[in-house]
């Protein structure tokens, strides 16, 4: 009997300390609260706990995915983990959180696209229960992006949270689930967004630190240019390849970068038609977690139905598109 590969349950994890527009600007020079709000509409972001990384998060945002699937973690074959904010280089990420939840026979491994991560690593789940059907992969995506924030530049330190988003994914009837995936990648655009040391080509040093080179860095504009170009197009091209047009979808869930470039990419794409969901009013820009963060809420709150098209994008450092459409099917 043919079957389809999609999101059995999701989840996700938020930290406790709220970090208004307001505290923010005591802490990020030039950071005005309603210049913040106008740029941004992003209002407030959490930030985690001194003992809290990226595994913890990912640990907590895992629990209610595995209870809303009613999958044990001693049931998952494979744990993959999207962070660009690791614990540390080694051990990867994914084998700390399959400890902290007793996935002890999950395979486990990372990857960094930093925030298309997660839809790239959906495209992954999906090829490994096509090719194992029966098996249930945990895909996380939890990003500590307050640990490599430069406070003295309101460019970046203004957009980002902490957070965990999760989904469990394995097989849903014929016709549900993952339709179509389109993943792209523009490295000659990888100045854009980047962490200039700390890894081989420039280890860690006083030297570097000293220069700032450990935080985060990003060009606004050209991020705002490479979505405004390369997005809509990955978005129409895969949703032709499923037979389906941007009137089609019901439910947009974008990565939450910034909410004026989201509504400059809702109109270039043609989706106005779609319910966008956003979370980054609350939670910020967190990462590879926005998609799955912003999808989870959509979940919870009632807004996803049986059938209806879902159509999930993902853009970030590398440069890196991922998008994903679904027939989102909803369990008896």
């Amino acid at each position: 009997m043919p079957v389809g590969v999609g999101i059995l349950g999701t989840g996700s994890y938020l930290p406790s300390r709220e970090v208004t527009n307001d505290e923010l600007a005591t802490l990020v020079p030039g950071a005005d609260p309603e210049w913040v709000t106008r740029k941004t509409l992003i209002e407030a972001r959490r930030f985690a706990a001194p003992d809290e990384a990226a595994s913890d998060l990912a640990a907590k945002a895992a629990i209610p995915a595995l209870e809303a699937a009613g999958v044990a973690a001693t049931d998952l074959d494979y744990v993959i983990v999207s962070t660009s904010t690791g614990d540390s280089p080694q051990p990867p990420t994914a084998s700390l959180v399959q400890d902290l939840i007793g996935a002890d026979r999950a395979a486990c491994f990372d990857i960094n696209v930093v925030c298309a991560g997660f839809v790239f690593a959906l495209s992954m789940a999906r090829s490994l229960v096509a090719v194992q059907p029966g098996a249930k992969v945990l895909v996380i995506a939890s990003d500590v992006y307050s640990r490599i924030l430069d406070f003295q530049d309101r460019r970046t330190a203004v957009l980002f949270g902490d957070g965990a988003g999760a989904a469990v994914v394995g097989s849903v009837p014929d016709g549900y689930g993952i339709l179509e995936t389109e993943l792209v990648s523009r490295g000659a655009a990888h100045q854009l967004i980047r962490v200039e040391a700390g890894g081989s080509r420039k280890p860690a040093s006083h030297e570097t630190v000293d220069n700032g080179e450990h935080f985060f860095r990003m060009d606004g504009r050209g991020v705002r240019d490479f979505v405004a170009e390369h997005v809509p197009p990955v978005l129409a091209e895969m949703l032709d390849r499923a037979g389906l047009h941007a009137k089609d979808v019901d439910h947009f869930v974008p990565h939450q970068a910034n909410g004026v470039m989201l509504r400059e990419l809702v109109d270039l794409a043609s989706l106005d038609g779609a319910t966008t969901h956003l979370t980054l009013d609350r939670y910020g820009n967190v990462g590879s977690a926005s998609v799955p963060v912003a999808l989870d809420a959509a979940v919870r709150s009632g807004a996803l139905h049986d059938g209806e098209l879902v159509l999930l994008a993902g853009f970030g450092g590398g440069m890196a598109v991922g998008a994903s459409v679904l027939r989102w099917h909803t369990a008896a």
